[in-house]
């Protein structure tokens, strides 16, 4: 299998994030800055980031009306990463089975003027399946089990509880799975 099929199949197992059409849906609402405490920031980061994993497990690829509620999660640049990558998994017929579970979720940073936070992600991706048409897996065997990224996200408005995914990357911080 060549490098860029089982990129994308990378793509949406390390980040889970993405998708397809990129003309579908509403736009995303853009956050705003907020005076949020750090509490309160971290904590809507983290319902958003879990809301984002349990919409990503019940995306059907063969489906693009499943991933509105991953895109209604993003904004941004993970906005753009989730389009084209289930956009790319859907024109390829793959499919995907099984469930990314949070194994945990470590606050890392806190901007006081937006309200944008940085948190360290590990996920389960063990039990997740992405296959071709002909049904064959597009996982790298060197795949691993635990996966760990970074994210940001961006409160929609003051006091709320609910922020969205800015970007996904990987976490440089220290912190181990």
């Amino acid at each position: 299998m060549s490098q860029a099929p089982r990129r994308t199949a990378i793509a949406l197992i390390a980040a889970l994030t993405a998708v397809v059409m990129s003309g579908c849906g509403a736009p995303a609402p853009t956050p705003t800055p907020t005076a949020l405490s750090e509490a309160e920031a971290y904590a809507a980061a983290e319902a958003t980031y879990r809301a984002y994993v349990d919409a990503l497990n019940r995306v059907d690829l063969s489906d693009p009306t499943t991933f509105e509620p991953v895109f209604a999660l993003t904004t941004g640049e993970a906005l753009a990463a989730d389009r084209k990558t289930f956009s790319d998994m859907h024109a390829r017929a793959y499919s995907v089975s099984g469930n990314t579970r949070v194994q945990s979720i470590v606050d890392r940073r806190f901007d006081s003027s937006t309200g944008v936070v940085e948190l360290a992600v590990c996920q389960d991706v063990s039990q997740v399946h992405v296959v071709d048409e002909s049904g064959n897996s597009v996982v790298s065997p060197d795949r691993p089990d635990i996966q760990q990224m970074r994210l940001r996200a961006a409160p929609l408005s003051s006091g709320a509880t609910r922020a969205l995914i800015t970007s996904f990357g990987p976490d440089e911080s220290g912190v181990k799975c």
